[in-house]
């Protein structure tokens, strides 16, 4: 039997309950709550690495800032975790308006309304996302250059974990774009979507760099 999506019960699955609910034919949990999930797992990577650098005698130096990489890491993690179930609710919204009766014109107004504004707020959970990313990609470029250096491929694949749930966000962002109308909000938001992928992108190519030189 499929089970219900409510709130927070996603993040509370075990894995392999998580990776069943994914595989079956179910739209939700789908590509962006997958995105989120890539990007709690970047932040929990870079969180580790800052563990395995403070009280080091070796990393004394850079302990304060691994402190603070740390902090702040976790609070990202926690709000990727949240937005797994997040994307999934957004979902769950844009497919009841789409439930919406449509019988007479009056019915069908208020549905079109209503289709247009749950696609607005879904499209705003992937930006939050990406803009997320954009902040741990640079938290993990720290670990990187500063953290544990035996942990330094650990550092690569939360850079890569991240990236790779900015990507989906991107992905969920630009199909839901194709839905709406206001041409407004869709300029606005492909230019906060430029200034996050471009953030991304960029310190990708630094921790790819730096891997490609010491590993």
């Amino acid at each position: 039997m499929k089970m219900e999506k409510n709130k927070h019960q996603l993040i509370s699955l075990q894995i392999t309950d998580f990776l069943n609910e994914t595989a079956s034919s179910s739209p939700a949990p789908g590509g962006g709550s997958v995105s989120a999930l890539a990007a709690s797992l970047g932040s929990a990577l870079t969180s580790m690495v800052c563990r395995l650098t403070i009280g080091k005698k070796k990393y004394a130096d850079v302990q304060e800032e691994m402190e603070k990489v740390l902090i702040k890491s976790e609070e990202l993690r926690a709000k990727f975790t949240a937005i797994i179930d997040e994307d999934t609710e957004a979902f769950s919204n844009v497919m009841a308006a789409f439930g919406l009766p449509k019988e007479t014109d009056e019915q069908k107004g208020k549905r079109s309304e209503a289709i247009q504004e749950a696609t607005k707020s879904a499209t705003l959970v992937p930006l939050k996302l990406l803009a997320l990313c954009a902040e741990a990609i640079a938290l993990a470029n720290i670990a990187a250059e500063s953290g544990n250096q035996n942990s330094l491929s650990d550092a690569g694949v939360a850079a890569l974990m991240i990236q790779a749930g900015s990507k989906g966000a991107e992905l969920n962002i630009r199909i839901n774009l194709e839905s709406i109308q206001d041409q407004a909000f869709i300029v606005q938001i492909k230019k906060e979507m430029q200034v996050h992928t471009e953030k991304l992108n960029s310190i990708e190519k630094i921790i790819i760099a730096r891997l490609k030189t010491k590993l």
